[in-house]
């Protein structure tokens, strides 16, 4: 269903119990539904990504509300609500995050106007701060490297023509990093061959990884879209890294 809201600033999500808080390290305080379901507040329903995070969030039985620039199209998964929004819209942002438990952004990070996701994240982490709930960023592998101490990937013969973007993913992971948020985020690389141009088929297993993109037995970085979607949800529903990035591959 696509929802559009009479007051923009009203929770998508309407009249919902109230939720118990916990603490992470850190001292980061999380919210988490009376209900036993997770929250979520995704940006970038319609992409590759948002939608496989979508449809595995669903299948478990949380309660998404996705965020695209124009309607959403198509059939969305009973528990997934669309609404109109634009990610830079701080007030908006910060008036539905009341109501949730994790704000995602799996969105392009050019936008269509020429602007760029790391416009919008002060917004989010301040939308994050004032209601608790975790944000996870969904960036690119340019930021990783193959070994301790050597070059990030965006250096070693990264295509030209996708590194405007990558470039952007990699100013929000080191602003992630600089900033003095008490906001609990997690930013996700995905492995370094991953996309819609190659989704995989789901095996339902990964392995994890911080700095260094994680390698299969031939050497490979690589993961398909919906077992990066079950790293996010298995993320949210158990956290582990806190103010970090981590990686996923096989």
């Amino acid at each position: 269903m696509v929802a559009e809201s009479e007051d923009p600033h009203d929770s998508p999500f309407g009249e919902l119990p109230e939720r118990g808080r916990r603490t992470l390290p850190g001292g980061a305080a999380v919210a988490r539904s009376t209900l036993g379901s997770v929250r979520i507040l995704l940006y970038g329903l319609t992409g590759y990504t948002g939608v496989n995070i979508a449809r595995e969030a669903a299948a478990r039985g949380h309660e998404v509300i996705g965020v695209a620039r124009h309607s959403a199209e198509g059939e969305l998964p009973e528990g997934v609500t669309a609404v109109v929004g634009d990610v830079r819209d701080a007030e908006t942002a910060r008036a539905w995050a009341r109501d949730v438990d994790a704000i995602l952004m799996a969105t392009q990070p050019l936008l269509d106007d020429g602007g760029t996701l790391l416009d919008a994240l002060p917004g989010l982490l301040a939308a994050a701060e004032s209601s608790g709930a975790r944000l996870g960023y969904i960036g690119g592998a340019a930021s990783l490297h193959w070994e301790e101490g050597g070059p990030m990937l965006l250096d070693l013969g990264f295509p030209e023509e996708w590194k405007p973007a990558a470039r952007v993913h990699v100013d929000v992971l080191r602003a992630l990093r600089e900033s003095d948020t008490t906001a609990d985020w997690f930013f996700l690389s995905p492995p370094e061959i991953y996309g819609s141009h190659t989704p995989g088929t789901r095996t339902g297993a990964y392995r994890l990884g911080t700095d260094l993109a994680v390698q299969d037995s031939r050497g490979r970085s690589r993961i398909g879209g919906e077992d990066l979607a079950i790293a996010v949800l298995d993320e949210l529903e158990t956290p582990r890294h806190h103010r970090m990035r981590f990686t996923v591959g096989y």
